[in-house]
C-alpha cells in the first residue's frame, strides 16, 4: 500500500483476498481509499487477492502489463473496475511510474515512484532480474535509487551469484535495500551485511517511510 504520492495505490494483491483483507483491516488500512491497483505479473501469489478486494472496491483502476491473458482483463471489467494496460515505460499517474513490461519469459513490470530522496522502486518478483530492474528505472530516469524493495527472486541462489548482484546494485549506488518475498533468507542475511545501516526490515506488516515532496 503507498500512501501520500497522489493516489493511495495497492502494489500486487497476494495470494488470497481473505488475507489481503484482513491484513488491510489489521493495518487500518481502508479498501475504499484505494484509487488504483498496480499487478506486476500474471501469477496467483500476486493477483489472488484482487477479486476479493474489488468486491469490496471496484471503483478503482487496475494497470497491469500488456499481456496479461484478455480472459483476467475482462473479470477485472465485469467487477466495474477500469483496465490500463502499460506497453512501455512511463509515468502512470503523478509521481508513480512503471518500467514497462520486461523480461523474455515472465513479463513484470517494477513499480518507480520519483520522491525527494530520489527513486524507489517497488518489485514484484523480480523474474526479469533485480539488477535488470534497477539498471531500467536508473537509465530510464536519469535518477539514482534510493530504496529498491520488493522480490530479489534469489531464493536457491549460491552465495557467489548473491554476491555478484550486490557488487552490481552497490555499483549503480542503490542507496537503501528492503528485500522481501521471494529473495530467501540466505540472500537477505547478505543484504543486510552489505547495507548495514541502510538495509530497510521489508516484509509483512512493515511500514516504511519516504519523504515524497
Amino acid at each position: 500500500m503507498i500512501e501520500g504520492a497522489d493516489k493511495p495505490l495497492l502494489f500486487d494483491t497476494g495470494g488470497d483476498d481473505a488475507v489481503l483483507l484482513a491484513n488491510m483491516r489489521r493495518l487500518g488500512l481502508s479498501t475504499k481509499a484505494v484509487e488504483a491497483i498496480v499487478l506486476s505479473h500474471i501469477h496467483a501469489d500476486h493477483t489472488g487477492g484482487l477479486d476479493g478486494f474489488l468486491a469490496e472496491n471496484a471503483d478503482v483502476e487496475v494497470w497491469l502489463p500488456a499481456g496479461f491473458p484478455a480472459g483476467f482483463q475482462r473479470v477485472i471489467t465485469e467487477r466495474g473496475a477500469r483496465v490500463r494496460t502499460v506497453s512501455k515505460w512511463g509515468r502512470l499517474f503523478g509521481q508513480a511510474w512503471s518500467s514497462g513490461p520486461l523480461g523474455d519469459g515472465i513479463i513484470e513490470q517494477a513499480l518507480i515512484l520519483d520522491t525527494a530522496q530520489g527513486l524507489v522502486v517497488i518489485t514484484g518478483c523480480a523474474h526479469p532480474g533485480i539488477v535488470c530492474i534497477a539498471e531500467t528505472a536508473g537509465r530510464l530516469t536519469g535518477k539514482r535509487i534510493h530504496l529498491l524493495m520488493g522480490g530479489f527472486h534469489l531464493k536457491g541462489a549460491d552465495r557467489a551469484e548473491i554476491q555478484a548482484i550486490i557488487a552490481r546494485l552497490r555499483a549503480l549506488r542503490v542507496e537503501k535495500v528492503a528485500p522481501s518475498h521471494c529473495t530467501g533468507d540466505a540472500a537477505i542475511t547478505e543484504f543486510r551485511k552489505a547495507w548495514g545501516k541502510d538495509f530497510v526490515e521489508g516484509g509483512l506488516g512493515a511500514v516504511i517511510e519516504v519523504p515524497v515532496r
